[in-house]
This record gives structure tokens, C-alpha cells and sequence, in this order.
């Protein structure tokens, strides 16, 4: 099975104005010649660290890799509390692909995302069939409602005692509704004690959530107070506007996807993210593949890189 590649340093990079104040980060990495591919990264919020770069083998891919709006390198940074993110929506981060992609003259590309990355390459793919090679999604997701209240509320049948502290970092009168409307309220409070435990709270439960596979270790990345600002105020902002997509809509408009192929990787152990939704995807969308990882969980973990080169090393060759 193949290993990942090893680390490459970009080429090049930069920050592009899309517009509404914001600078996007952006970086390419490997072939100048080779197979563009783009990276949606995950969180929404996480930024696209340079571990994305060792899933592509550098000689035969041409790597576009851009932090989001809001988070990693990109500016104006969510982690500052007023930083308006009334144009920070799925519609403007689609905008920005096309952007980047012009930018950079290309015409087609392969796709890359994980978890609301794939979400988010979904409706790219949807919105502009035309520039899109190939799809290999892992970890994935719909941006559905029902996806949104699993994981804020039902998984506490799986994790009872840590979705109570989880409820419970709300005021009482909010524990029985949106939680993450609610959270979000409490991260654009005045005091910022208030905002860095609901912060806190909003990330253990993340880190608790996606801890089903065997060697699971916390994610380092919550001690950095910045990082765990932003990605929890772009989370909560996310979901509670339904990830601003149509419920149900990336599902419902798979057929836009014929003639793409693409490759669904997915693990059996991510109850963050329930397997039925990379089923339905499939039986919806001929020309992909659905793999199915008995030891995955959400993430790239036990097995789930080697399968993702693989995915990328089979498309490196088509044009």
C-alpha cells in the first residue's frame, strides 16, 4: 500500500485579495508541469497545514493548498472577536477557489477535501463542473442540518457524561435548543473569560466526538488559544446558519457530478460523521467510488492516508 510522500517546501506563495477586505494565503508546491489538485481543508476554521502537501507525490502534482477565510494564514484572522463574518459563507469560499484557480491560469483540477472540506468541494464541484477533474473526499460530510444537530446533540447517546459538559456551557435557558447558535453567542460575549471557556468547552467536545478509533490522541493544535478561537467561531458561525446550503442540497444535486470520477473514503468507526452519508453520496453519484475503512475513524488515521495517496497516485496519470 503506498506510504505518504515526503514533505515538500512551496514554490511559491502569496496573499490574494477576493474581495470584502479579506486576504486569502495561498501556496503551490511540486511539479510546476504536473496535475493541478487544490485542497479545501477541514473545520470549517482549521487552516491547511503542510501535512496536506504528503499525500501528493511532488513530481507528478502541481499543489494548490490556501488557508479559508478567517483562519491559518488568511486575514482579517476570526480568532479577534470583532472581526465581522457576515462574508465569510460557503458562497464566498466558493468564490475564492474560482478566484485562486484564475489566479493561478488554471483551467481543471483535482479536488481534495476532508471532512467540511468535503462538504465544501461538493458545492464547488456542483457550482463549476467544468473545472473539476476528479474528487477525492475523506471524512465526508453534506453540511446537513441533521448532520449539525448529531453532532451537538445526539452523540451524547454515545458520550453521555462529556455532551453534559458540553450542554452545560450554555446558559440553562439555551441547553435545549441550538447549541451552536448558543455557542456562538457566548464567543462573541464582551468578557473574554466567557469567550475562552466557551472555546474550550466547544473543543473538548470536538476532541471528544472524534475519538472512536483505537489511538486516538487529542489534537495538539486546541493548547494554541488563537488557533481554538478561530476555529470555534467559524465552526459555530457555520453551523448554525446550516453551513448556508439548502438542507439537503450537495445530496439532492449529485447528479451535477456525472462524468467527474471521484473516490469517497470513509471510515467505519466515524460516528462524528456517519458512514450513510458517503452511502447515499455514492448511490447518487455513479462515477464515484465508495471505500469503506474498518479501522478508520474521522480523520486520516488508521489506514485512511495510505488510502487517500493511493486515490491521488491512481488520478496522477489522467489528464
Amino acid at each position: 500500500m503506498a506510504e505518504r510522500y515526503p514533505l515538500v517546501e512551496p514554490d511559491a506563495h502569496g496573499m490574494l485579495d477576493v474581495g470584502d477586505g479579506q486576504l486569502v494565503y495561498w501556496e503551490t508546491c511540486g511539479n510546476p508541469d504536473g496535475k493541478p489538485a487544490v485542497v479545501l481543508h477541514g473545520g470549517p476554521g482549521s487552516g491547511c497545514g503542510p501535512g496536506w502537501r504528503t499525500f501528493f507525490d511532488p513530481a507528478r502534482y502541481r499543489m494548490l493548498l490556501f488557508d479559508q477565510r478567517g483562519c491559518g494564514r488568511s486575514t482579517p484572522h476570526a480568532a479577534d472577536p470583532d472581526v465581522d463574518l457576515s462574508t465569510n459563507t460557503t458562497d464566498h469560499l466558493i468564490a475564492d477557489v474560482e478566484l485562486l484557480r484564475e489566479h493561478l491560469g488554471v483551467d481543471r483540477w483535482l479536488v481534495l477535501g476532508a471532512s467540511w472540506g468535503s462538504s465544501l468541494g461538493l458545492a464547488y464541484a456542483q457550482r463549476h463542473p467544468q473545472r473539476v477533474s476528479e474528487l477525492v473526499l475523506f471524512s465526508v460530510t453534506a453540511g446537513t442540518r441533521r448532520e449539525i444537530e448529531w453532532i451537538t446533540r445526539e452523540m451524547g447517546r454515545v458520550f453521555p457524561a462529556e455532551w453534559a459538559r458540553f450542554r452545560d456551557g450554555v446558559p440553562p435557558a439555551d441547553r435545549d435548543g441550538d447549541l451552536a447558535d448558543a455557542y456562538a453567542r457566548l464567543l462573541a460575549d464582551p468578557d473574554p473569560a466567557v469567550r475562552h471557556r466557551a472555546a474550550r468547552d466547544w473543543c473538548d467536545w470536538e476532541d471528544t466526538h472524534v475519538a472512536t478509533a483505537p489511538g486516538h490522541r487529542p489534537d495538539p493544535r486546541y493548547d494554541d488559544p488563537v488557533f481554538r478561537m478561530a476555529m470555534t467561531r467559524l465552526v459555530t458561525h457555520y453551523w448554525r446558519h446550516g453551513c448556508f446550503l439548502p438542507e439537503g442540497q450537495l445530496l439532492r444535486e449529485a447528479g451535477r457530478l456525472a462524468g467527474i470520477p471521484g473516490v469517497l473514503l470513509h471510515g467505519r468507526l466515524d460516528i462524528s460523521s456517519p458512514s450513510d452519508t458517503a452511502w447515499r453520496l455514492a448511490q447518487a453519484w455513479p462515477d464515484a467510488r465508495l471505500e469503506l475503512l474498518d479501522a478508520a475513524g474521522h480523520g486520516s488515521g488508521n489506514g485512511m492516508a495510505e488510502r487517500v495517496v493511493a486515490a491521488l497516485d491512481d488520478f496522477a496519470g489522467r489528464r
